[in-house]
């Protein structure tokens, strides 16, 4: 059975073995003192077999410092020189002290001082330089491995770290996933709800109208149809947002005069030079196909063709806002518009825009109509993405019924601020 690869050798191990084998060999080979055993075959396959066990210093350090000081002991005992030997199981202690506990930490350096002064000892050494090397060699070894120890343990909360970071952005890629599905979800909704409302109710009238007023079934079927084109404009708008706009940039580049139309023909798009085209997703999206506050006039005009007349009223320091934030208005004025058409059945509603000195203030009010009893409280889905909206841009919005009657929503955004909030 092959070993696993945790019982495996390192390569750098087995090399640095195969190292100190051969070069103990060689110096055994050609260093012959006279005091001592002549190097022969024992002593040569003793310091193969001590060289050989650092292979596995890493997998049990702790046996193989145990298995190179007796070795060694018995290489010394057996009457063969001092040689290369020696540094076995200093090297062995490293790995003691860079991955054992401090108790066989403890253990494994008396072991090896030990050994070095049976070395010292056995090679004749003065006891004073015998005493001296007997400490410096394992307070060697264990400063070396300590300072592996260190580094072992800051790599390994690096790897935590990296694996930390790993899990947070891939959960951040997950929440802007599904941020992004809230945002199409509420550009979705804010975008067909009115359309199709208008469509439904011209529709209808229109089958009613169909054989007694022929003449204004068809009115309603034409209203319905520029309703339902709108509708296609308005997806197509929203989906050219989605794929490509950052509402921190506006206009095409090229043209220099900011309104992104190179050829001056008023589409917004140049038809040379090699420029993007309005069906490029790469392309960014002029500040014209965003819906903003000017085109709030456009939305009551279109609501009364079902019978809502709508006031609008701007007032106070008009002055143009981040495309964002015109867009967040012009989406809570329809859906609080469309929720008039939907819930409330009111003859008339009223947009107030008020811009302040630090804050714009926006207020869409209707006086109460036949379906006011089943007038949404403020948790319906389109209040929650007007709410969200306004949450965005760091501002709030209130939706109530009005003492006197109707239905109120205010939405307020502070407008010292250059960005939506993440």
């Amino acid at each position: 059975m092959p070993a696993t690869p945790a019982r495996r050798p390192r390569p750098a191990n087995a090399a640095l073995a195969v190292c100190f084998a051969a070069a103990g060999c060689l110096a055994g080979a050609f260093y012959h003192p006279a005091a001592w055993r002549p190097f022969d075959l024992w002593a040569y396959l003793l310091t193969v077999l001590i060289a050989l066990a650092l292979a596995w210093r890493e997998q049990r350090p702790f046996g193989v410092l145990l298995v190179t000081a007796a070795g060694f002991a018995g290489y010394l005992l057996l009457g063969y020189q001092p040689s290369l030997n020696f540094w076995v199981p200093a090297v062995a202690f490293v790995s003691v002290a860079a991955r054992e506990r401090r108790a066989r930490t403890a253990v494994g350096a008396a072991l090896l001082a030990a050994v070095v002064a049976l070395s010292g000892a056995e090679g004749r050494l003065p006891w004073p330089v015998a005493a001296a090397q007997a400490g410096l060699v394992p307070g060697v070894a264990l400063a070396i491995g300590l300072t592996q120890r260190r580094l072992a343990g800051r790599n390994a909360e690096l790897r935590r770290l990296t694996a930390l970071l790993d899990r947070q952005q891939r959960q951040e890629a997950r929440r802007a996933v599904l941020d992004e599905r809230f945002r199409i979800a509420r550009e979705l909704h804010d975008t067909i709800s009115q359309h199709m409302t208008i469509v439904t109710l011209q529709t209808g009238l229109a089958e009613y109208l169909l054989r007694s007023d022929p003449a204004a079934a068809h009115q309603a079927l034409g209203t319905a149809a520029t309703a339902g084109r709108e509708a296609l404009d308005e997806l197509r708008r929203l989906l050219v947002v989605l794929r490509t706009y950052d509402l921190g940039e506006s206009g095409l580049p090229g043209d220099g005069d900011g309104d992104g139309d190179s050829d001056g023909d008023g589409d917004g798009y140049g038809d040379g030079g090699g420029r993007p085209g309005p069906e490029d997703p790469a392309a960014p999206v002029p500040d014209d196909l965003l819906a903003g506050i000017d085109r709030i006039p456009v939305l009551a005009e279109r609501l009364e063709a079902v019978g809502v007349r709508v006031a609008v009223r701007r007032s106070g320091g008009i002055r143009p806002l981040h495309p964002g934030m015109e867009l967040c208005v012009y989406r809570v004025v329809q859906e609080a518009l469309t929720n008039v058409v939907k819930h409330s059945g009111a003859p008339e509603a009223e947009v107030d825009v008020q811009y302040r000195d630090d804050e714009l203030r926006v207020t869409v009010t209707d006086p109460g109509g036949p379906l006011s009893a089943t007038f949404p409280d403020g948790s319906g889905h389109g209040l929650i993405g007007m709410r969200e909206r306004a949450r965005i841009w760091h501002g709030s919005l209130t939706a109530g019924a009005r003492p006197g009657g109707g239905f109120r929503v205010e939405l307020r955004l502070p407008l010292r601020q250059d960005r939506p909030s993440g």
